[in-house]
């Protein structure tokens, strides 16, 4: 028996047959282009990368309906990547300058690029080499016009043994049989991690050498908890990874008892406990889960992966069926939050790039610059309202202006719906996203103009901390447990009880048992979780006092480190 010791990159036991992939070699060979043939050289390459660029469009399609939007900007990511200068300029420039192919031309570029990357210390910028290569190996492949190797092949249980498993790779692991994967390289902040740990797929990274040391058909155990591949383990070493697999498949079984009862606190304070909704795929999982409502109803995948925008017959079409499969439990529909990139994917004249998306032309701004396309929208919310009980919400708020200049837009949608004799329910409520700090300290001015307020966690922790958590280079400082983020969570469900508002929060805080505690204590209205976390948030809530965490939340926001925050929910387990 062998214990390699490597990097935990995502939680989770694996016991089974190794599988081990050979490094996929790419030959590139220097063919010298002559001149007459340069252009048309060129031209090769750029019609490589718009054929790469449909397939990070396809990949993102896939991210959103497996993952949801925030683990849909590493593709982005990639995008930006196939944007580069390095990628754009620097190749064609060596096709027309050294007289050689493109694929000599761009295998030298990445490899300039790389041995730069090797000589740097910090772990975020050496992982982010893999994303170039991914990149880089898309492009290659449509070059030489051959296929991605797919792991989709594999068709027995197995964990996979590999040198490098790159994000596009990763991304295909759930369609497979494929327990868990163990590589050579890698690090806990690689996308590659960040993606099997939303996938819940054991992984163990950084362990050196592993594809060199374990044959397919070797007896392995992958520990993603310890970041430990053991080899050929003893049968007494099986039986005690295989009791601990059995205990916790236990506990997940007990979470289905919980389908169907209401999500009531010990000392009885109810809450209503909904689900995100990413696109119509995953609504018949979520109408399994028996949730009290749709709590966010991400519109986003309507509007990618496609060459114009969508009609106001197919968004109600589509706002319809979510509306009327939830029987009469509330659909909140978020208008699109995408960014002005994507207006030329849908026909529409906009932005080529911006120096920092993150708080560029996106959502609300976007669509008040756009207001046939932002009124579609809102006709086709106003259809579906027939079906059922649904509310609209805009996103990325940060004034009172946007607020009015929707209102009239929206007033401006009924009163065509109602002149052209389509039938839709008037008394539809209209919330806001608070998401950005300018809305959450002046939500006073903001109430008398809305009927419900939202918060959603994941922009706004960002925003208050200057952290964007997708730069794993500050990752660390994403803290939802800050005071400050605390302080303002509370001040916005206070603010709004007292005018009388009804307060709902989404994000990954929602979906994380460890911070429910917080947002029971400080009495919101309503959480909306991730699917996949909805039945362990609500046996969280039913196992708390609704009193005792109000004397939590007291506490909590007077503390001047995250620590303390951290101390007292501990105490409180």
């Amino acid at each position: 028996m062998i214990v390699i010791k490597g990097v935990a990159a995502s939680p989770g036991i694996a016991i089974g047959k190794a599988y081990v992939v050979e490094d996929e070699d790419i030959v590139v060979e220097r063919v010298e282009i002559g001149r007459s043939k340069i252009k048309d050289e060129v031209r090769r390459f750029k019609q490589a990368q718009k054929a790469t660029l449909r397939d990070l469009d396809a990949a993102e399609q896939k991210v959103l309906k497996v993952l949801g939007k925030q683990h849909a900007k590493l593709i982005d990511a990639h995008r930006l990547i196939l944007k580069d200068a390095l990628i754009t300029s620097d190749v064609p420039k060596r096709i027309v300058t050294e007289g050689v192919n493109a694929e000599f031309a761009l295998s030298e570029a990445l490899e300039l690029v790389n041995r730069q990357f090797e000589k740097m210390d910090d772990e975020f910028f050496r992982e982010r080499r893999h994303d170039l290569f991914d990149v880089g190996k898309r492009l290659l492949l449509h070059l030489m016009k051959r296929q991605k190797r797919s792991l989709a092949e594999i068709d027995h249980e197995c964990v996979l043994i590999v040198r490098n498993l790159l994000p596009s790779d990763t991304l295909g692991l759930k369609e497979t049989k494929i327990l868990g994967f163990a590589t050579d390289l890698g690090g806990k902040t690689s996308h590659t991690a960040i993606l099997a740990q939303s996938l819940e797929i054991p992984a163990v990274v950084g362990l050196s050498d592993v594809s060199r040391r374990i044959k397919t058909g070797d007896m392995v155990i992958l520990d993603g908890e310890q970041g430990m591949v053991i080899i050929n383990p003893s049968s007494e070493t099986v039986a005690k990874y295989q009791k601990v697999q059995e205990r916790t498949a236990a506990e997940d079984r007990s979470l289905e008892n919980l389908k169907g009862l209401p999500t009531v606190t010990a000392d009885g304070r109810a809450f209503r406990l909904e689900v995100n909704l990413d696109s119509l795929e995953e609504l018949k999982n979520v109408i399994a889960l028996q949730a009290d409502g749709i709590g966010l109803f991400r519109t986003e995948s309507l509007f990618l992966n496609r060459t114009e925008a969508p009609g106001e017959d197919e968004q109600s079409k589509v706002y319809s069926a979510v509306v009327k499969a939830m029987d009469g439990r509330e659909v909140i529909i978020r208008t699109a939050d995408i960014g002005g990139d994507r207006l030329p994917h849908i026909g529409i004249e906009g932005l080529k790039s911006e120096t920092n998306p993150f708080m560029g032309l996106r959502g609300v701004r976007l669509f008040l610059r756009h207001l046939d396309l932002f009124k579609t929208q809102l006709r086709a919310v106003l259809r579906s309202s027939l079906k059922g009980k649904v509310r609209v919400m805009i996103p990325m708020v940060s004034s009172v202006g946007e607020v009015l200049a929707t209102k009239r837009l929206l007033d401006q949608a009924q009163a065509e719906l109602a002149a052209e004799g389509v039938e839709f329910k008037e008394d539809i409520e209209f919330g806001i996203m608070v998401e950005i700090p300018s809305a959450a300290i002046q939500l006073d001015a903001f109430l008398p103009h809305v009927d419900f307020v939202s918060i959603g966690t994941n922009d706004l922790i960002q925003y208050v901390l200057a952290v964007d958590r997708v730069n794993e280079h500050v990752t660390h400082l994403y803290d939802p447990y800050h005071p400050a983020v605390v302080r303002l969570l509370d001040h916005v469900v206070q603010t709004a009880h007292k005018r009388g508002k009804w307060v709902g929060v989404c994000g990954e805080m929602t979906s994380d048992p460890r911070a429910v505690p917080l947002l029971v204590g400080m009495g919101v209205d309503a959480m909306s979780v991730s699917p996949r976390m909805f039945l362990r948030v609500k046996q969280a809530i039913r196992s708390l006092k609704h009193e005792s965490m109000k004397r939590l939340v007291a506490k909590a926001v007077v503390c001047a480190e995250s620590d303390e925050i951290r101390r007292l929910l501990e105490q409180h387990q």
